[in-house]
């Protein structure tokens, strides 16, 4: 989902207490940053093509595992400050039916124009101080490109494009850049589809 960029239609400073308390009755999801309540905005068929991808294979891949895939609907808490993640994927054994993730080992954010800005900064700083965190990977939509952060001794990006494998080294899998791009439409995904299928 993307944030959307200006606070809630009223402007009003939200507590963390009352976001809390009135976020799982809100009509409209909303993440929670330096004191304000962003409600998030609907994304399109490619943002939700990518996350269903993502989310549809690590799910698959992680089957009878202690670790759980989780898209959109469950939050990460970093400090005082909440966000809804596109995708990530949980390998503790929470209790209860909550609305936290505790301890997300990957977290992938689609890019959109809306929200690139904030998910290359804002949120890139404060996900990669999740102790848990190993890996935080950025999907381009409108071209097809994906940076994976991983965190060794110190965070190291890597780049992957169409004809290149990604290793999601943090849940052992790897997938083709092809495989996580199927089915969306671009201008770089019709030109592989014209040379592929020529």
């Amino acid at each position: 989902m993307a944030l959307a960029p200006k606070p809630e239609p009223d402007g009003r400073v939200m507590s963390e207490e009352e976001y809390l308390k009135t976020e799982s009755y809100s009509d409209v999801r909303r993440e929670y940053y330096e004191g304000r309540a962003y409600a998030m905005a609907g994304s399109k068929r490619n943002h939700n093509i990518l996350s269903g991808n993502l989310a549809g294979e690590f799910r698959n891949h992680l089957k009878g595992s202690p670790c759980s895939t989780f898209s959109a609907d469950i939050k990460v808490a970093l400090g005082k400050n909440y966000f809804y993640p596109d995708v990530m994927v949980d390998c503790t054994q929470a209790e209860g039916d909550g609305y936290f993730a505790n301890s997300p080992v990957i977290i992938v954010e689609v890019l959109s124009k809306s929200t690139k800005k904030l998910d290359t900064t804002v949120k890139l700083i404060q996900y990669i101080n999740l102790p848990s965190l190993k890996e935080y990977v950025l999907v381009e939509k409108e071209s097809v490109c994906i940076q994976v952060l991983r965190k060794s001794k110190y965070w190291r990006p890597e780049f992957f494009y169409l004809g290149d494998a990604v290793s999601f080294e943090s849940i052992g899998l790897t997938l083709s850049v092809e495989a996580i791009y199927d089915r969306v439409d671009n201008e770089e995904m019709r030109e592989w589809t014209r040379q592929n299928n020529g």
